[in-house]
């Protein structure tokens, strides 16, 4: 079980900084032509309230920031302090983050990038499941 929490904690911190990065890179620069975004921005473009929220990427930013950024932040200090939910919320930020990956597969087609972030959700929720049951049965 230690070595579950273990990467757990890995999955959970790697995740959550990588939301922070891209948000930060969303907000230093939300044309997206520094970081070679700039051709996904006509695509979010395309979906309803494109007026109000897609003219540029700080919206996606902020709700990038919040659903993977935040979630993992708090799923990472559930497990360092060893609380009672934390593996259900490392599982809980898995399965946000494939559904995540998803929408993107919906808006910007399948690309190499937001594959190994889907392995890397599936990982995670994978992860966390068989933490959250050895957690379980220890407990029971």
């Amino acid at each position: 079980m230690k070595h579950l929490r273990k990467w757990q904690l890995f999955w959970s911190a790697f995740i959550g900084l990588g939301a922070y990065w891209g948000a930060a890179m969303m907000f230093i620069d939300p044309t997206g032509v520094k970081w070679g975004m700039e051709p996904l921005l006509p695509l979010l473009q395309q979906l309803p309230l494109a007026d109000v929220f897609f003219q540029d990427f700080i919206w996606s930013g902020i709700v990038l920031l919040l659903v993977n950024g935040v979630t993992n932040t708090v799923a990472f200090i559930l497990l360092a302090k060893k609380h009672h939910w934390g593996a259900l919320a490392g599982l809980a930020c898995g399965i946000i983050l494939m559904l995540w990956i998803l929408v993107e597969y919906l808006i910007f087609g399948f690309n190499f990038l937001s594959n190994i972030y889907l392995a890397f959700g599936f990982l995670q929720a994978g992860n966390g499941f068989l933490l959250w049951k050895r957690t379980k049965a220890l407990n029971n």
